[in-house]
Formats: C-alpha cells, sequence, structure tokens
C-alpha cells in the first residue's frame, strides 16, 4: 500500500508488514509511481528501487482496491555525486537522476519517456511483442550541462538532449537509428568526443543485420564501415567505446571471418582517427582509418586455454590500463578470467603487418604494413581529403584486420575461476602503506561480487580478498552493472530489480590484529594506537599503521568460534503455564570469530534471562490444629502461605485467604 508519503510491504497475509519512505514521482487515478530507499545496516547495503504500482480494478472509486508493481532499476554514468541512469517501470521506461550522500540517498528526480500509442501498435503490426514494443533507454551519456540519451521507442529509436538538474527538460529530439539499436537485445556502446561527435557502435537496421560503428553529430561528415561486409563486422557484440587522444577505440567480440576450421568467436579492439573524413569515389561516407586486432587473454601452457569472449572493460585513464573480463563460449564449460592491455600493446598491434585474403578460397595471410607507424594526419588545406590517394584507399579497403595479437601485461590473466561466468568489472586504485594497488570487483552471472587484487606479483596473483554475497543464498540473478562513485567511496551495484550501494571500505569488519593484518586487503590496516582496523585516512598515526601485503589471504584456515559481546538486556516474555510473564534478556553471537574450516564451536551460554515476573501461588493448606479448647465451644486453624513461589518482579499476588477456621 502506498500511504501519505511511506509504502507498505508484507510479503504475504500472514507476514509482518514493514514501512519504508518513499518518493512519489507519479500520482494518478490508475497508477502510482514511486522511489523506495531501502537500507540494511548489518551487511553495510544501501538500495533503491523503483516501481510503478497499477491499481486493480482501475476505477477509483472502486472498493477494495489493491495494488501490484513491478519494479526496475537505474545505473547510469557519474556525474559528481550523481548516477543517471535508465529505469523500466512497467510498460514505460524513465530516465533518472539520483544524488548520493555518502551514507544515504539524498535525492531523486525521474522523468518519464515512453512510447506513444502509435508507435507502439505500429511495433507491433510488424510482429513484435508488447514487451518488445516499449522505449528502452540504451544510451546515456553526460557530457558537459547535458544529458544525451537514446531508447529504441518500439523500434523507431529516438534521441534526445536533456539538461543535468532538469532531466524533463529536452533540448534537442533526433532520429536514433545508427545510434541506438532496434532491439533492446541488442549490445550496443556509444561516447561522445569533446569535440561532441558521437561515436556509436550497434546495428542499425528494423532485423538487426547490418552492424556498423558510425559517427555523428558534430562539424565533420557522418562516416560508418562498410555496409554487409562480414569481414570488417561479423555479428559483433558491442561492449565499449573509449575516446583516447587521436583515435576512438572500440571493444568488441565477433565470429572470426580469419578462423578457418568451424565457427569461433574473438574479442576484438578496433580504432578509427577522430578527423577520418572517408574517401573519394572509393570509401565514400566510409572510414578509411578501420583498423582491429584480436585481444589474447589465455592460461598459458603448451597448449593454452583461451578466454575467446570478452564481456565488460574498465578503462584507467591515469596508467592507460585498460581491464577485460573474458569467458568461454555459453555452450562450452563455464570458465572466465581478467586479462589487462596497455595501450602501447595495443598500438604495437595496430603498428604491425596486417592478415589479408587475396580471394574466399585462399588463406588468410600476413601482408605487410604499408605505414607501420601509422598516425591520424592533418586536415589539408588543399581539401579534407586531397592526401588520400588511389592506392591509400584501396589498402584501406582490403587492409583492416591486423596479424598481430595483441598480447596482455602479463602472460597469465590476474585472475581466473571455473564453473562460473564473471558479467561486469570495475578497477579502484587504493593508496597502500608501501604502494598503490588495483582492487578489482568482478560481477558474476550468481549475482556475488568477487574482490581481487590485480598484480603482476606473482604470490600475489589471483589473490581473491573476498567473495561479497549480495542476495539471498537461494536467488541467484546476473549482476547487470557496476559503478564506482569515489566522492562517496562507495560500490553501486544494478540488478533487475533495484540498486545496491556498497561501501568500498569495510574494515570494521575486521575485529582482531590478526583478521584485519590478514585480510591482506589494501584498503584496511592495524591502528596500534586505537587498536582497531581502520583506512589509511583514519588512522591516527601514519608510524602506528601497519599492513601487511606479502601474499594471498588464506581462506581454508581452521578458526575457532569465539563468543561476542552480550547485547543490551532487552524486555522478553515467558511462559508460566497457563500464563505469562515478562522478563529481562540478553543474547550473543558465535561471530568474534565465527568458526570456520571446521573450527571449535563457541562454549558458554548464548542467552541469559532474568528478573522474570512471576505470580505468586499458595503452597498447601497445613493439617488442621487441636482444637481451641478440650471442653465446650472451641475452633480449628489450618493455615497456608503464597509462597509456592512468592510473587516477583510485578507477578500477581495469591488471591485467597491464608488462613481457615472451623
Amino acid at each position: 500500500d502506498v500511504e501519505g508519503s511511506h509504502l507498505h510491504i508484507r510479503r504475504s497475509a500472514n507476514s509482518k508488514e514493514r514501512s519504508l519512505p518513499c518518493s512519489i514521482l507519479y500520482l494518478g487515478t490508475t497508477t502510482v509511481r514511486i522511489a523506495v530507499a531501502v537500507e540494511f545496516p548489518a551487511l553495510q547495503l544501501h538500495s533503491v528501487m523503483w516501481g510503478t504500482f497499477y491499481r486493480f480494478p482501475s476505477k477509483p472509486d472502486s472498493p477494495n482496491t489493491r495494488w501490484t508493481s513491478k519494479l526496475s532499476y537505474c545505473l547510469g554514468k557519474e556525474s559528481g555525486t550523481q548516477l543517471l541512469g535508465g529505469i523500466g517501470v512497467g510498460d514505460d521506461w524513465e530516465v533518472c537522476s539520483v544524488k548520493f550522500r555518502q551514507t544515504t540517498m539524498d535525492h531523486i528526480e525521474a522523468t518519464e519517456w515512453g512510447s506513444d500509442e502509435d508507435t507502439r501498435r505500429s511495433c507491433q503490426s510488424k510482429g513484435k511483442t508488447e514487451e518488445e514494443c516499449q522505449n528502452y533507454v540504451r544510451v546515456l551519456i553526460v557530457y558537459g550541462k547535458k544529458v544525451f540519451t537514446c531508447g529504441t521507442n518500439a523500434f523507431s529509436p529516438v534521441c534526445s538532449s536533456r539538461q543535468v538538474g532538469n532531466l524533463s527538460k529536452i533540448i534537442e529530439k533526433i532520429n536514433g537509428v545508427a545510434r541506438c539499436p532496434y532491439d533492446p537485445r541488442h549490445n550496443s556502446t556509444a561516447v561522445i568526443t569533446s569535440q561532441g561527435e558521437l561515436y556509436a557502435a550497434t546495428v542499425i537496421d528494423f532485423s538487426g543485420r547490418d552492424p556498423a560503428i558510425y559517427r555523428s553529430l558534430g562539424n565533420i561528415p557522418p562516416l560508418r564501415t562498410a555496409q554487409y561486409n562480414s569481414k570488417w563486422l561479423n555479428e559483433p557484440n558491442f561492449i565499449a567505446a573509449y575516446d583516447i587522444g587521436l583515435f576512438t577505440y572500440f571493444f568488441f567480440r565477433e565470429n572470426a571471418v580469419e578462423h578457418d576450421c568451424g565457427k569461433t568467436v574473438y574479442s576484438r579492439v578496433a580504432r578509427v582517427c577522430k578527423n577520418d573524413i572517408g574517401g573519394r569515389f572509393l570509401l565514400e561516407d566510409t572510414w578509411t582509418t578501420f583498423m582491429k586486432a584480436r585481444l589474447n587473454c589465455s592460461r598459458s601452457g603448451e597448449i593454452p586455454f583461451y578466454y575467446n569472449e570478452l564481456q565488460s572493460t574498465f578503462y584507467l585513464p591515469e596508467q592507460d590500463l585498460i581491464y577485460g573480463v573474458f569467458t568461454t563460449n555459453v555452450n562450452s564449460i563455464a570458465a572466465s578470467a581478467v586479462c589487462a592491455f596497455n595501450l602501447s600493446a595495443i598500438t604495437q598491434a595496430f603498428n604491425g603487418p596486417f592478415r589479408y585474403q587475396e580471394n574466399p578460397r585462399s588463406a588468410w595471410l600476413p601482408t605487410i604494413n604499408p605505414i607501420p607507424n601509422f598516425q591520424c594526419g592533418v586536415l589539408n588545406d588543399d581539401g579534407p581529403n586531397e592526401n588520400l590517394t588511389e592506392r591509400i584507399l584501396q589498402d584501406a579497403q582490403r587492409l583492416f584486420l591486423m596479424n598481430d595479437v595483441v598480447q596482455p601485461v602479463s602472460v597469465d590473466p590476474y585472475v581466473t575461476q571455473d564453473n562460473i561466468r564473471f558479467s561486469k568489472l570495475v578497477v579502484d586504485i587504493v593508496q597502500g602503506k608501501d604502494t598503490l594497488y588495483h582492487v578489482m570487483y568482478i560481477g558474476t552471472e550468481h549475482g556475488t561480487i568477487l574482490k581481487a587484487l590485480s598484480t603482476t606479483n606473482k604470490s600475489l596473483r589471483s589473490c581473491y580478498l573476498e567473495e561479497i554475497q549480495i542476495l539471498p543464498a537461494s536467488q541467484k540473478e546476473p549482476i547487470q552493472s557496476l559503478q564506482i562513485l569515489h566522492s562517496g567511496r562507495s560500490l553501486f551495484v544494478g540488478l533487475n530489480n533495484g540498486v545496491l550501494k556498497i561501501p568500498l571500505e569495510r574494515c570494521s569488519m575486521y575485529r582482531t590484529e590478526g583478521e584485519c593484518l590478514g585480510a591482506r586487503d589494501p584498503y584496511c590496516g592495524w591502528d596500534k594506537k586505537q587498536k582497531r582496523c581502520t583506512t589509511i585516512e583514519d588512522s591516527s598515526n601514519m608510524s602506528l599503521w601497519s599492513q601487511n601485503i606479502t601474499e594471498c589471504p588464506v581462506k581454508n584456515l581452521m578458526v575457532h568460534g569465539q563468543l561476542g559481546t552480550w547485547s543490551p538486556w532487552q524486555p522478553c516474555e515467558h511462559s508460566d503455564g497457563d500464563s505469562t510473564g515478562s522478563c529481562m534478556c540478553r543474547s550473543r553471537s558465535c561471530n568474534n570469530p565465527q568458526p570456520r574450516c571446521g573450527g571449535r564451536d563457541c562454549e558458554g551460554a548464548r542467552i541469559e534471562i532474568a528478573n522474570c515476573s512471576r505470580n505468586g501461588a499458595w503452597t498447601p493448606w497445613s493439617s488442621w490444629a487441636p482444637c481451641s479448647t478440650s471442653c465446650g465451644i472451641g475452633f480449628q486453624v489450618r493455615q497456608r502461605s503464597c509462597s509456592n513461589p512468592a510473587p516477583r518482579y510485578g507477578g500477581r499476588v495469591c488471591v485467597g485467604q491464608s488462613r481457615e477456621e472451623r
């Protein structure tokens, strides 16, 4: 139920109701659109969910009104202390803006952006389902004080520019074809350069058979990859795009045209010059500087084991380093790895020889690179493409696949994991006591987050620091997105139905010096003065703050359980036969630490009860005493006392007489 500014949640008719603060985004007669902030202090998690609640029956004045909902999430790009994203609510999609304080969700802004009825009807007439014929936000880019966003719009893509801080204000609305996919299930990526040019990698037709890397907007001509040419792009799944120097880089996976035996998928990096203006007569409106190379992420050995399918990337501009999550094919045994590539290694591959196939029946063979140290040229004053000779254009048309493979920073992946698939990755640079560390947060398809060290130090290779279980053990769903908000020192996790906020520093989990140092966590060290595990910023004195990251943490070390501290005394109830009373109770848990890997369970009481109220009860009657006189009229007496038990701590006194005579 939505009442005022609170959402009342009950899982079932017999379950306990919980009241949560919510923001009313839209209130209508049949629908109410809300945002809910949820906090889990014990897990140091914060969550925010959006939903549309529908009234059944739909008549406003109907009795016994009930509401049902469908929740979704918003997670996009960081802008200061603000996250921007697209959310799905019921049959419409919205663009939302969420501001976060360090520990709480502070403000929510949203604007509805759905497809109109005619567009949805036209979409369904072409054989698409009602669910497909909605507006799904697929492009969301913050540049300057504007937000550029594109939606599928019921298989009729549309884009708009909006104002940061006022998302409902549309500055400009343009056609979304070649900027956004028609189908929400198609992978796509986009980036806007500092000159305002949009580079999008997506499919640009209704059927999804024409993939392209396309440039638009800005002051230079629009360009694309060669149309219907599988050698340029062969059923690609686009992952990411980055504006770096004179080039724009694209990361994707595709069916490998150069693979001679059967069908296989390779991961690629491609680049184009940002000042490319296309060819004359040959390659008109087409890239003349397009090149692509294979990314190698494999486990070394006499016969290497390849992780061929790129799933996610993360770029560290400070070190020109690009991290990538790679997996095996979905029809293969599940296995995942993280590899990192220097930008110099990518450049080296692009400076090497090409691989070329003379005709469909010939093999792919190495071919000399006519311009081995290619750099994006300067536009000629005589004309924008006067320096493009016929030979240069012919070479650009046939020579684009590099022969050399881009090799990672290390021979083996930074981390590997069998029987699981990684989905997303972000990396944080952490200042330790002696050096900088790269800490990776890896999302999995099971809904967990692996925290791992990235290092070339062999003793620290494949160091998993922590596995964060953000969902109940019985619930498994893939991590959809990860983003670090540095201003709040938080990791935001996008799921199918909400966003979770996790603090990057979780040093308070480690109670003892041994636990703190043994965790090998770059965020944490032991403060000898404060006698607690703290971050380097919270340390009282660097000389008294110690850290020991020389080897991976031991995860299978036997630990005996120790009882934690007692909770405060609290009132509790007790049953005494047919009556009930009250006591004062306190408890403690076996969590300081918990027993692990065969360690002994805690010894000692975990619950204490005191000051229980007790109702008084009579003792049995005593025997009748002798008659008070031996002759004449006398009497006999018998007695009982209210001591079986005596009333205590507010218990009822006995009712009745304590003495009888006869």
